[in-house]
């Protein structure tokens, strides 16, 4: 039994149904939903207020769920993402059985495997990757903490998880690099 399984419990019954939820992760907290379902998906568009031609970040809970939702020919990712200890985004190409109004025009997508006690149980119990966009409206600041985050955004989800809201230790942002279709990593944001 884990101390959050209330939350846990609440997120999957608001991901099967197709809601939203603020939730924290290994960096800042997160607007997630269920990254198959691509009405879940335009839902948090519209939260954001964001454009929907800009792709967001999908967890997983470990590096072999990466293989259901990409092509991977080379192996030398796996490698990479083992090497790293901050969070990092891996810009995939090559992108299959997730919602197609989450994938960049291109074709690829960002997935993460989260480190976060919490969100690995998650996304293990919910058994598909979810999205994780940072809470706040498009254009304006990344909130580093719960406190940060606007009413807006609070409201505007069907679940706020209970766990970690009352820290105060700012938190960043992921990584992001690109795996090439050449095997070459491209750092996009560090």
């Amino acid at each position: 039994m884990f101390p959050y399984n209330d939350d846990i419990q609440a997120c999957i019954n608001t991901l099967q149904n197709g809601g939203l939820i603020l939730y924290p992760t290994d960096t800042v907290w997160g607007i997630g939903c269920d990254a198959t379902n691509e009405n879940a998906v335009q839902r948090i568009f519209d939260l954001k207020k964001r454009v929907d031609t800009k792709a967001m970040i999908v967890l997983v809970d470990n590096e072999s769920s990466i293989l259901k939702y990409v092509d991977v020919d080379e192996v030398q990712v796996f490698d990479y993402i083992k090497g790293i200890h901050k969070p990092t985004t891996v810009i995939y190409q090559n992108a299959k059985n997730l919602a197609t109004n989450l994938l960049a025009s291109d074709g690829t997508v960002a997935i993460r495997v989260c480190k976060d006690k919490f969100c690995q149980e998650l996304i293990k119990l919910f058994g598909k990757p979810i999205v994780s966009t940072s809470a706040n409206i498009s254009s304006y600041p990344t909130p580093l903490c719960f406190n940060d985050i606007s009413l807006d955004i609070t409201e505007g989800v069907d679940y706020v998880v209970k766990l970690r809201q009352d820290e105060t230790e700012l938190q960043q942002p992921s990584s992001i690099v690109k795996w090439d279709k050449d095997g070459q990593i491209i750092i996009i944001r560090h």
